[in-house]
């Protein structure tokens, strides 16, 4: 870690169909190879599929509903006290609760055996959405294993 001074955070800028920067960011980690095209075409077709599935006037509304509902709110920090590794629960800046429920949404849609990225991202959105399927329980096993180490919280710093 450099001592000099905190990193500046960059500005990203909204993508021009919706004029979201969440989405744009979506995009970006969906991106693989530097295919930014490509991983458009996948975002905005899951995005339109996910609204007319459940039904939605606002598709970029139900989406940051869906991406609403997988962001965890609290995590678990290993700290090293006197020889013994404690398990301590923190609570998480709102960037990294975003990035964290993006990256678990599109690491589930890519393991979606047997179905394309956009298949794959529709039903992501939509069990997140709904709150249920395998990112929704990934948030849940977070913050069970959290509020299980609640008597170590007086570790955290």
């Amino acid at each position: 870690m450099s001592r000099r001074r905190r990193a500046e955070k960059r500005k990203i800028s909204p993508e021009k169909v919706y004029n979201s920067q969440i989405l744009s960011k979506f995009i970006n980690k969906v991106m693989v190879d530097g295919k930014k095209n490509v991983a458009r075409q996948i975002v905005y077709t899951a995005v339109e599929e996910f609204a007319k599935k459940i039904n939605a006037s606002n598709p970029i509304e139900a989406f940051e509903q869906a991406l609403e509902n997988a962001k965890p709110s609290l995590e678990i920090k290993s700290r090293r006290i006197g020889g013994a590794t404690y398990q301590v629960p923190i609570e998480i800046a709102p960037d990294r609760r975003t990035a964290l429920a993006m990256r678990w949404i599109i690491l589930n849609a890519r393991e979606k055996v047997g179905r394309s990225m956009v298949d794959g991202l529709v039903i992501e959105l939509n069990d997140c959405y709904n709150n249920q399927g395998t990112t929704i329980k990934k948030k849940e096993d977070m913050h069970r294993m959290a509020e299980a180490n609640k008597a170590f919280a007086h570790y955290k710093w």
